[in-house]
């Protein structure tokens, strides 16, 4: 199926490997067709793994093995809301156990440079809310943390 938008990733010849973790990872995600080149390109050859098809949550990607001439940046990130701690917890340490990185504020790369904000989604209820002075002290809270903290932030929202 070819969708009217699809995200694409550019890997420098791990574009197989990134798209079957992601798989095996994150729910609703899948390795779809697998599409070798018709010839020799700048950095592969004639019957390498070109692009990959995949689902990340529902999102339609192509993981294209481009080479090392472009890399990821925190300029586009897939941001997953997360249901509590244990969600979190999962979620991130897979992505960082896998030779990730973590950052703040919720945010980790995985071993291929792609950024991830794993969002657990009271804060993000905190940052919506109504309640202003709560969402800053989820805020300030938020802004000590690597990975989030679920439990500190509803400490923090509830004053």
């Amino acid at each position: 199926m070819i969708h009217k938008n699809t995200i694409c990733l550019w890997y420098d010849g791990t574009a197989l490997d990134a798209a079957t973790f992601y798989a095996k990872t994150f729910p609703d995600s899948s390795v779809g067709a697998i599409h070798r080149a018709p010839g020799d390109y700048p950095d592969g050859k004639e019957g390498d793994v070109l692009t990959v098809d995949f689902t990340v949550m529902g999102i339609p990607c192509i993981g294209l093995n481009g080479g090392p001439a472009f890399k990821h940046s925190e300029a586009f990130s897939f941001q997953v809301a997360t249901e509590d701690q244990a969600e979190t917890d999962r979620l991130w340490n897979a992505i960082v156990d896998n030779g990730g990185k973590e950052s703040d504020c919720g945010w980790c790369k995985d071993k291929w440079g792609l950024s991830w904000q794993i969002t657990p989604r009271v804060l993000i209820e905190a940052f919506t809310g109504t309640d202003r002075a709560a969402a800053k002290r989820a805020f300030d809270a938020m802004m000590t943390m690597k990975k989030i903290d679920v439990a500190k932030i509803e400490a923090a929202r509830r004053g």
